[in-house]
C-alpha cells in the first residue's frame, strides 16, 4: 500500500500515521522528522536545514527530494509506506511520480485531512514537547499534570521553534503552494478527503473506510 498523507500542519497527520504504521505494518515516512534527525546530528545539510525548520520555511526541493529518494530505496518500505509532508509542490508530486514508476510501485491513494487555519493555529501554538521522550502535549487540548512537566517521564516541556505563532502563520501561508497537489491529485481519482475537524477517533474510522480497499 502506498499512501501519501496530506493537511496543513498540525490537522492530525501525525496522529492519524502512527495509527496506520501500526494496523497496516507499513512504515511512516515523516520529512519532518528526517529533517529534525540531521539538524540533531549537527551535520552540515543539518544546519542549512535548521535555519528553514526554525523560520518556518520550506526547505528546497532539490534537498527534500534526495532524502526521500534514499529513504523509499530502504528495505522497510518494500511493501509500501506512508509518506507525510511529502510531496508539497508539484515539483515534488512529478519528482516523486518518477521514483515510483522506477520503483514499479504506483501511489494507491492520497489523503487529504481538512481542518480551518484558525482552528490550527490554535492547536499549533499550544504545542508543547517533552524533551526527554519527545511525548506531545497541548496546553488546551491535552495538558500535562503538571505545567512544563512531563507525565512520563517528568522531562521538560518546550516549544518548538516551528510552533510559535509567527512560524506556524508563515508555515499556514505557505500551504498556499501545497494547495494545487489537492486538484492535482483529486484529477487523478486518488484523492480522498477526510474531515480534521471531527474526533481524532472518528477520523480514523475515516481513515480505515477510505484505505480499506488497498489492505493487502
Amino acid at each position: 500500500m502506498q499512501v501519501i498523507l496530506v493537511g496543513l500542519p498540525g490537522a492530525g497527520k501525525g496522529t492519524q500515521a502512527e495509527r496506520i504504521k501500526t494496523e497496516f505494518g507499513i512504515p511512516h515516512i515523516s520529512t519532518g522528522d528526517m529533517f529534525r534527525s540531521a539538524v540533531a546530528s549537527g551535520s552540515e545539510l543539518g544546519r542549512q536545514l535548521k535555519a528553514f525548520l526554525d523560520s518556518g520555511r520550506l526547505v528546497p526541493d532539490e534537498t527534500t527530494i534526495a532524502v526521500v529518494r534514499e529513504r523509499l530505496q530502504q528495505d522497510d518500505a518494500k511493501d509500501g509506506f506512508l509518506l507525510d509532508g511529502f510531496p508539497r509542490t508539484l515539483e515534488q508530486a512529478h519528482a516523486l511520480d518518477s521514483m515510483l514508476s522506477e520503483l514499479d510501485r504506483p501511489l494507491d491513494v492520497v489523503l487529504y485531512i481538512h481542518v480551518d487555519p484558525s482552528v490550527l493555529l490554535a492547536r499549533l501554538t499550544g504545542r508543547r514537547i517533552c524533551k526527554s521522550c519527545g511525548a506531545t502535549y497541548h496546553t488546551v487540548f491535552q495538558p500535562p499534570k503538571v505545567e512544563g512537566v512531563c507525565d512520563i517521564d517528568g522531562g521538560e516541556l518546550y516549544q518548538r521553534a516551528d510552533d510559535t505563532p509567527e512560524a506556524v502563520s508563515t508555515r499556514l501561508e505557505q500551504f498556499k503552494q501545497t494547495a494545487p497537489l489537492i486538484d492535482y491529485y483529486e484529477q487523478r481519482g486518488v484523492l480522498r478527503r477526510i474531515d480534521g475537524e471531527q474526533s481524532i477517533d472518528q477520523v480514523h474510522r475515516d481513515v480505515l473506510s477510505a484505505l480499506a480497499p488497498f489492505a493487502r
